[in-house]
């Protein structure tokens, strides 16, 4: 959960800035790298250069996904649109594998043939430039997921943060290939790269799929939330709870045990008013609550930890 609760609107408003400040950071940094390329025949540059283009298609990909997220559930999607950005991050981190296999291919057919850079005065200013427009990015995207907790801008965030170690090692590579005289050490550095993006990849992919399989939420916010329940008498006997998330959109569904002798609208009465107060103590989530009589369960499995107790 973001650790401030916005509405819908400002969320999507939120997002889809960030989606354009990538797109415009990209397109930037194609153009300055593409010159430098060019100029330095550097590997690591190279391997820079593609990087920042899969970021223009990521940044893309990024837009469209929070976008199509901030749509309110319909007849069609009745959950609402928030696995459009697990989806978005997903397709991010494909583009990421992409461009890793692609730089350490060209880094080891450089590093066999032995070429050399050029202008490496040029490439590290670059790469120093890119260094301070990245960084300024990222502070940007950092404040966005805090507002929003978006899954979509954070992965680009991730992406992007990648990135300043990336430029980092562009410099060392030109360092060292033209200044210490160290041939082959852009090609290696290129390697190394390649590697950093594959890790970040796998590393990224994680979030994205847990939302695609519906993951439980993490165990730091299921105990918040079995505590807050501990406060409601009417919910002594809450069990088998699930949950998962949807793109910002939380869900929690669970048992509650109630006297035998209330009738249906005594439960749901009451019930409702503690199911209002659970969500706005946690913003973004929906809570659908099923009546037990007390002491029975549907299940032969639940768990004893699983059932709640009124706090002493």
């Amino acid at each position: 959960m973001s650790d401030t609760a916005v509405s819908p609107e400002l969320r999507a408003k939120l997002t889809t800035r960030a989606a354009f400040a990538s797109i415009a950071m990209a397109v930037t940094l194609i153009a300055l790298k593409a010159f430098a390329a060019l100029e330095t025949s550097s590997m690591a540059m190279l391997g820079s250069l593609a990087d920042s283009g899969l970021d223009l298609v990521a940044s893309l990909v990024v837009l469209l996904g929070v976008r199509v997220a901030a749509l309110p559930a319909d007849w069609d999607h009745r959950f609402g649109h928030g696995k459009a950005e697990a989806l978005a991050s997903l397709v991010q981190v494909i583009l990421i594998t992409i461009s890793a296999i692609f730089i350490g291919f060209r880094a080891v057919e450089r590093l066999l043939s032995g070429a050399q850079t050029s202008d490496a005065e040029l490439g590290i200013g670059v790469s120093i430039l890119a260094i301070v427009l990245t960084a300024a990015l990222i502070t940007y995207q950092r404040h966005v997921v805090r507002r929003t907790g978006s899954l979509a801008i954070g992965t680009d965030r991730l992406h992007y943060s990648s990135d300043l170690f990336l430029n980092g090692s562009v410099i060392v590579a030109l360092a060292l290939d033209q200044f210490a005289g160290l041939n082959g050490a852009d090609a290696v550095f290129g390697l190394l790269i390649a590697l950093w993006l594959l890790w970040g990849a796998w590393s990224a992919s994680s979030n994205a799929l847990d939302q695609l399989m519906d993951r439980e939420w993490p165990d730091e916010l299921r105990e918040r939330f079995l505590a807050a329940a501990k406060e409601y008498p009417e919910l002594a006997g809450l069990h088998d709870l699930r949950t998962r998330s949807s793109g910002t959109h939380y869900f929690a569904q669970f048992h509650v045990w109630v006297p035998a002798h209330w009738t249906v609208r005594q439960a749901h009465d009451r019930l409702d008013v503690v199911e209002e107060e659970l969500q706005r103590r946690f913003p973004g989530t929906e809570i659908l609550i099923h009546v037990d009589p007390e002491g029975q369960t549907d299940r032969e499995t639940i768990l004893p930890q699983e059932i709640t107790e009124r706090a002493t």
